[in-house]
């Protein structure tokens, strides 16, 4: 059988994950979805009405919110769900995990990844994350759930806009760009989100066997001069006229920051393996998420390289093109990370 494709849908209480979700299971796609959500808050999707309306099973957990505290009880209802597909008891193709809005997206991530039997039959396919407009700014700076789901997501999409300045809206996505810069943008209205924008993304295999979209780093324009490998968005540039936003400076010292390492010397890879193993080690529970497309000394092939938290994974992915420069580009999510020391260590780490 092969793997089945989950998806991890995440935000803050009210930023619309509901709205969205009904979206999604009402759309003609022909895809049969197996839903697992938390039972508790008044977003709950009513099961009755859902059942009734479409061909969905919905998999409601009986003791709550799906995150670290019951992990069991998510491997457990996986495990289940996986087993009655086999034996033909349920029909379905794919499933989407709705957290509770005050949940680490972190451990329902991990469960994919630890436990064997979860492994050999789901690929988690990728974390996405409702922001609401209107009351993230107070939400990122007073509550550190909703800085980490903005750090793990894969894809954002930003609801409720339209209750918002554009000066506003802008300076968001400034801020959401620079907690997270690999995640794409979209605003959605309403709950309307394209099928394409939120299956089949492929944003989180471990051992991913595919090429990194070539721009997921590229710079912002402002970021011109920067050319070196410290693209730390926090540092004094911030205070650029052009960051204002009529006023509105989004600089807030988020402790969920990213930063990028390039370079076109090669890694030599017992050293680079050795830093990491040391670096995840230590700072591992503050690594939300860290991705790459690597230039590994005596290979010809790219090599992809993703992890999140304690775990980390490395994949031979497509030769390098003749006419292509070689290099390596590294994106960093986390929490409070030693920027510096990383930086150096990654540096010490070439050939």
């Amino acid at each position: 059988m092969s793997l089945i494709p989950a998806t991890i849908l995440t935000g803050f209480l009210g930023a619309g994950k509901t709205t969205v979700l009904k979206r999604i299971l009402h759309e003609a796609h022909g895809q049969k979805i197996a839903v697992i959500e938390n039972e508790f808050g008044e977003e709950n999707i009513d099961s009755d009405i859902l059942v009734s309306d479409t061909t969905e099973q919905i998999i409601q957990m009986s003791n709550g919110c799906i995150c670290c505290t019951i992990r069991e009880d998510l491997r457990a209802t996986l495990q289940s769900l996986a087993e009655k597909k086999r034996k033909g008891e349920l029909d379905f193709d794919r499933v989407v995990i709705e957290t509770t809005g005050l949940a680490d997206p972190g451990p329902v991530a991990q469960t994919f990844f630890m436990d064997d039997e979860v492994a050999e039959s789901y690929l988690l396919d990728a974390i996405l994350t409702l922001v609401d407009a209107k009351h993230a700014p107070e939400q990122l700076n007073d509550r550190q759930e909703a800085r980490r789901q903005v750090g793990f997501a894969d894809q954002i999409f930003i609801s409720k806009s339209e209750l918002v300045s554009a000066a506003d809206l802008d300076a968001l996505q400034h801020r959401l760009k620079h907690m997270n810069p690999r995640a794409p943008q979209h605003l959605v209205h309403f709950g309307e989100v394209a099928i394409k924008d939120f299956f089949d993304l492929r944003g989180f295999n471990l051992n991913a066997k595919l090429d990194i979209d070539p721009d997921f780093l590229t710079p912002d324009a402002h970021d011109h001069g920067h050319d070196h490998h410290d693209h730390d968005h926090h540092d004094a540039h911030c205070d650029h006229p052009s960051h204002s936003h009529h006023g509105h400076h989004h600089h807030v010292d988020d402790d969920v920051k990213s930063f990028v390492f390039k370079s076109d010397r090669a890694f030599d890879p017992a050293r680079l393996e050795d830093f990491l193993g040391a670096i995840v080690n230590i700072y591992g529970p503050r690594m939300l998420r860290y991705k790459g497309v690597l230039y590994m000394k005596g290979s010809e092939r790219k090599v992809i390289f993703q992890g999140v938290h304690q775990l980390m994974g490395s994949d031979l992915g497509p030769a390098w093109g003749a006419d292509e420069v070689k290099n390596s580009k590294l994106v960093f999510i986390g929490i409070d990370l030693p920027k510096d020391i990383l930086l150096q260590g990654l540096e010490q780490s070439l050939v």
